[in-house]
């Protein structure tokens, strides 16, 4: 059963607003991660992906990532919209190991191919990620890679009980 949204303050989006399909936009601020004091990725590049009741996804283009601390992650996933996901393991030095803290679609659907070989990371597995100047944390449930920053209403689907949203 579809919950009942948020209320919608001054200066935020609704993510009940977002379409489904899903929505390929400029993400239109600077994405930042870092990770154990190191930027691992930065850009005024980035796309964002918007589907109902989702926290944008956010990528990252593979020139404005630490490709040289990212290696092939095993196994796989499949999106409905974009396709087949392969994952990224960040090896940082001084032993700092994240195992699959990013995503990317080699081969996207038409209607994402902008973002071949983006990166996505998981707000969850490094230790800051921002949008603009605002920190975003983790969409609920670590399952999903959406972003939870102060300009969005939810509720944010990806926590107990929200998997027939």
């Amino acid at each position: 059963m579809r919950p009942t949204p948020d209320p919608v303050g001054p200066g935020q989006e609704s993510v009940w607003d977002y379409p489904r399909p899903p929505a390929l936009q400029p993400a239109g601020h600077r994405l930042r991660i870092v990770h154990a004091g190191q930027t691992i990725a930065e850009t005024t590049q980035g796309f964002r992906v918007l589907e109902t009741s989702h926290p944008p996804t956010y990528y990252f283009p593979p020139g404005d990532c630490r490709l040289d601390w990212m290696h092939p992650a095993g196994g796989g996933s499949f999106c409905e919209w974009k396709g087949p996901a392969s994952y990224l393991d960040l090896e940082m030095p001084g032993g700092i190991s994240v195992p699959m803290v990013a995503w990317f679609y080699a081969d996207p659907t038409k209607r994402f191919a902008p973002i071949a070989r983006f990166l996505a990371f998981y707000a969850n597995k490094v230790d800051e990620c921002y949008v603009g100047d605002w920190q975003a944390s983790p969409q609920p449930g670590g399952f999903y890679g959406g972003w939870v920053t102060p300009n969005l209403a939810g509720p944010f689907k990806g926590g107990p009980g929200s998997m027939g949203w």
